[in-house]
């Protein structure tokens, strides 16, 4: 099986996930959710 090649998550694909988690769950994202988790990945890598 070949690595797949890794792709950096950036602010909007972090804001796209966390609109739809935001929209299913009554505009709340859960703590600790992968949207959150996103979000925060995003800022590290700040892009």
């Amino acid at each position: 099986m070949s690595k797949a090649k890794s792709t950096p998550m950036t602010p909007t694909a972090a804001a796209r996930i966390q609109s739809g988690q935001a929209k299913v769950n009554g505009g709340k994202v859960a703590k600790g959710s992968f949207a959150a988790r996103a979000q925060a990945t995003a800022a590290r890598n700040g892009k």
